[in-house]
């Protein structure tokens, strides 16, 4: 009857796999970076998780424990000494390789043995978690998997015989020797489980930094189950649940410390891991449940002992994988209006009324027109706000070059262009620039021509001030300058 309730599972188990594969979409969600366990990849200690690595994440893990069991004295019923229990100072150890696929699926490979025949060669496992529901943050996450190890198979004793993987992870000879009969019903070498997991934000307004709360719940086969009827298992039996929980603080961007407890079966299992930015190291108190020394014939498994753990993530395209915590909201910033005043004042200023002139243009030594304002009294107003062209100087003046204020313009000397010399003519005037062009200078000052002139030019037009312009001609008689 048990081994078909574990068919049925197993079916179950690979049936709601496959739907998941098939018709669950891929979530891009944020959960809480979990630890990395002794053999089962994400997970506590010695139980898995419903959570997985991120897609091509590697995660290499090494753990070990030490089993420390001095030599003990049994008796019979009448209390005298009958024997002693063998004493035990062992190191176990073991490695394991997981690697994450499309968000959705871990692998592991794993090596809890290497040993020679005799001492019932290497146990080596391959296992997988496919999760079935995704939290987006906070919420549920739910996952089956399953594990394989290859018997221990010993050739030292007598005719040779394959026994069950223990779950403790060393080949024990024991199994087949002292319960021959109740052996043949343990089936360990393949583990079938589902487990939900429930992923919560801490409450960050307390005296704890922040934080997040994971619980897990679980059923399986094999390794969760399998053995409760062997004595020394037989008051320990959790029926196939496991449990656990975890509380995780975040030391920054990339780093955390997790603190663990769970029961896996039949050991309650404490520990510790510090994540610093994908380099993980563990410490571990395991079988806690059991009083220390046990001593005794198989004190192995109801003994407490000390474990430690390595970690090393790699992710693609960050190097090592950092420890993510559940994301926070922003928080809500209310934007409170500012009190009213006392006593509001309202003040309205006039401009003064802008100066009177008449619109004029000039022309500049550029050869360009300006808009300007020209009042009554012969002044220039610029600008949007007609100032007086007196109260800008010399800060302001117009552009260009202009002969007054030059000895030779004062002193009315002739001025020579193209080896032809030319003599002020009449008085100044006022030019429109699109009538004249530049035809060269004299003394650094621009010299213009009407723009229907040929060469030679009889009539040049030398440029004053800004829009102000003195006629030259060719050929007159010098009328004023230095004898």
């Amino acid at each position: 009857m048990k081994k078909n309730v574990r068919s049925q599972f197993g079916r179950l188990a690979a049936g709601s796999a496959l739907a998941a594969a098939l018709l669950a979409p891929g979530l891009q969600a944020q959960t809480t970076s979990m630890p990395s366990t002794l053999r089962w990849g994400s997970g506590l200690m010695d139980i898995p998780v419903a959570s997985v690595l991120p897609h091509l994440a590697i995660m290499g893990t090494y753990s070990g424990f030490f089993v420390d069991i001095p030599r003990s004295v049994t008796t019979d019923v009448n209390g005298q000494i009958d024997g002693f229990g063998p004493a035990v100072d062992e190191y176990y150890q073991d490695g394991s390789v997981t690697l994450g696929l499309f968000d959705r699926v871990e692998v592991t490979t794993s090596l809890q043995q290497f040993a020679d025949a005799s001492e019932g060669g290497s146990i080596w496992g391959l296992g997988g978690r496919l999760q079935l529901l995704k939290p987006s943050n906070q919420g549920i996450g739910l996952a089956v998997g399953t594990q394989w190890l290859k018997a221990p198979e010993f050739t030292a004793t007598e005719g040779g015989f394959e026994e069950q993987p223990t779950r403790l992870g060393f080949s024990d000879p024991r199994f087949g020797e002292d319960y021959p009969a109740l052996s043949e019903d343990v089936n360990t070498i393949l583990t079938v489980y589902g487990v939900a997991s429930a992923f919560f934000r801490g409450w960050d307004g307390g005296f704890l930094p922040r934080h997040d709360v994971t619980l897990n719940l679980g059923y399986g086969s094999g390794t969760f189950q399998e053995g409760d009827q062997l004595p020394f298992y037989r008051f320990a039996d959790g029926d196939g649940f496991f449990f656990g929980s975890s509380l995780h603080f975040g030391l920054g961007d990339n780093s955390m410390l997790t603190f663990m407890g769970e029961y896996n079966g039949f050991d309650v299992n404490l520990g510790t891991q510090l994540d610093l930015g994908g380099i993980r190291l563990g410490a571990h108190y395991l079988a806690a449940n059991y009083d220390e020394p046990t001593g005794g014939y198989y004190s192995e498994y109801r003994t407490p002992k000390f474990g430690l753990l390595a970690s090393l993530g790699f992710c693609p395209g960050s190097g090592l994988c950092g420890a993510n915590m559940l994301d926070r909201p922003e928080p809500q910033i209310v934007q409170m209006p500012a009190p009213a005043p006392d006593t509001v004042r309202i003040t309205r200023e006039v401009a003064p009324a802008l100066p009177n002139g008449t619109p004029a243009t000039i022309c500049l030594a550029t050869g360009e027109n300006v808009q300007v304002r020209v009042t009554a009294q012969g002044d220039t107003l610029v600008g949007p706000s007609r100032v007086s062209i007196r109260t800008l100087r010399p800060g302001v003046v117009f552009a260009g070059t202009y002969a007054d204020g030059r000895m030779w313009f004062e002193n009315d000397e002739a001025i020579t262009f193209e080896t032809r010399s030319y003599n002020k003519s009449g008085n100044e005037v006022r030019l429109d620039c699109p009538n004249l062009m530049r035809v060269g200078e004299y003394m650094g000052v621009p010299l213009f021509a009407m723009r229907n002139a040929d060469r030679p030019f009889e009539m040049l037009y030398v440029p004053v001030r800004p829009g102000i312009w003195q006629p030259y001609q060719s050929g007159l008689q010098q009328t004023r300058g230095d004898f």
